[in-house]
């Protein structure tokens, strides 16, 4: 029977253990969890804190006697601090028997990710918080709790920044929010981001950006928080949200080369250069569909599905990760905004000779009552008519994740932007058009970009 050893509970490492049992119900599956909370839903905590989801159990995919109904060994509380490939064998340190060691016939590692720390000064004062983990969100619950703070500021305006800037704003707070770029949300474009500022601005939110922040400092009950461009703010607690890095410091130890980022090289079976070592989600490298290269690009979906791909490898299978588009979406106040694919300054960078073209368009038809107005940005390759992606903007009722989703599947397919057009989409008034508002789209990026040419 085979021993396979997990090390990491979030999405990749429970896909990858429920795979095993799946195909291997007799398989030994030992899955180390490095706190108490295997299997949450990390994208959930904003809305936690919110108090929209008011109880924290809520966001468990799946409870710890679900896992282990499924025949999965789980040690709650207990992180892998050495892996030994030749011997088989991981060192492992848990809070209730200490240090220890497991033996593996093969290994998946599923280590995620942990919150870049910028250089700040004063990053470690109290009420300063980093944003990532459910520990993280225990902490900023009862510092809301305990404190009542009136004021908090925000650094990073990313998908969790915005997140958490609703989510704080619908705490009654006010909300400062603080951006290196010059408009928030940089992973989509400019006219995007400042369509979103302009909505943050509407709901009380002090928006700022093209500062850096230097410095936070204790005065009082209160955080004085300085930055370029005279930036200084007083405020009762402080956010940091600037992104996320792999967790590598295991695998860096067996002297094995580190790809883009610091994250785990894997083919695209997820096997690692290390024998019967395999490993998933956001520690690894991220083969793009589009660009056909490796990238990092930590997302949940990709989380899910490598520690799927590896599962079943692990147990003897052939399963090859299909890819990432870096399709992704987010909620701010009454909007969405999603993307997918190549935006124009990287499908430039990676050889092709892109247009973006911007157009609006009505969710529905417009006489049916509840028309919502929907900004599409379509990028695609004048040479030959390939779609290389899209971003959308509208109302969060106006189906924009499901028509980023309709790109996506299009991307995936290597489909022309003439091919979107011809197909067959269904049509009703109160939820359409008889050209759907992506076939707008992609006809107006059509009107404008000419002909195709070799």
């Amino acid at each position: 029977m085979s021993s396979i050893l997990i090390i990491g509970g979030s999405d990749a490492g429970i896909s990858a253990a429920l795979r095993i049992k799946e195909l291997q119900p007799r398989a030994s599956v030992t899955m180390l969890v490095a706190d108490a909370y295997p299997n949450y839903s990390i994208c959930g905590l904003p809305f936690y804190l919110s108090g929209e989801v008011p109880d924290w159990h809520q966001l468990a995919h799946r409870t710890l006697e679900e896992i282990q109904s499924a025949g999965v060994t789980v040690q709650l509380n207990t992180r892998a601090v050495e892996i030994h490939p030749k011997a088989h064998t991981v060192v492992t340190l848990s809070d209730d028997w200490g240090k220890g060691t497991l033996d593996y016939d093969r290994l998946v590692i599923a280590t995620g990710s942990e919150p870049v720390c910028p250089p700040i000064r004063g990053i470690d004062e109290r009420g300063v918080f980093l944003l990532h983990s459910m520990g993280d969100s225990f902490a900023v619950a009862e510092f809301l709790r305990r404190h009542q703070p009136r004021r908090a500021l925000i650094i990073g305006a990313g998908y969790i920044g915005l997140e958490m800037a609703d989510a704080l704003t619908h705490r009654g707070l006010a909300v400062t929010l603080v951006e290196q770029q010059n408009t928030v949300l940089p992973t989509v474009d400019a006219p995007m981001g400042t369509v979103l500022g302009h909505t943050l601005a509407t709901q009380g939110i002090d928006v700022r950006t093209g500062v850096k922040i230097d410095q936070i400092e204790q005065t009082g009950h209160s955080l004085r928080v300085l930055g370029t461009l005279t930036f200084d703010q007083e405020v009762d607690m402080v956010l940091v949200v600037v992104g996320v890095q792999p967790v590598t410091s295991l695998f860096k130890q067996t002297g094995l080369r580190l790809g883009v980022r610091g994250a785990i090289p894997v083919n695209r079976a997820m096997a690692t250069e290390l024998p019967d070592v395999y490993a998933a989600g956001d520690c690894v490298e991220t083969y793009h569909r589009i660009l056909g290269t490796d990238t990092y690009l930590p997302l949940g979906t990709t989380a899910h599905k490598q520690g799927r791909t590896a599962g079943e490898n692990v147990v003897g299978g052939t399963a090859q990760f299909a890819g990432t588009l870096g399709t992704q979406v987010v909620k701010l106040f009454e909007l969405a905004v999603a993307r997918t694919g190549l935006r124009d300054h990287e499908a430039k960078a990676a050889g092709y000779a892109p247009k973006t073209v911007q157009c609006e368009t009505w969710d529905h038809k417009a006489y049916y009552p509840g028309a919502q107005s929907l900004t599409f940005r379509i990028t695609g390759d004048t040479r030959t008519g390939q779609l290389l992606g899209a971003q959308i903007l509208g109302h969060w009722q106006a189906s924009v994740a499901k028509r980023a989703d309709l790109f996506a599947m299009a991307l995936y397919h290597s489909m022309t932007i003439s091919e979107l057009m011809a197909v067959d989409l269904s049509y009703t008034p109160p939820l359409g058009s008889p050209w759907d508002a992506v076939q707008m789209a992609a006809h107006q990026w059509l009107s404008e970009a000419g002909k195709p040419t070799d």
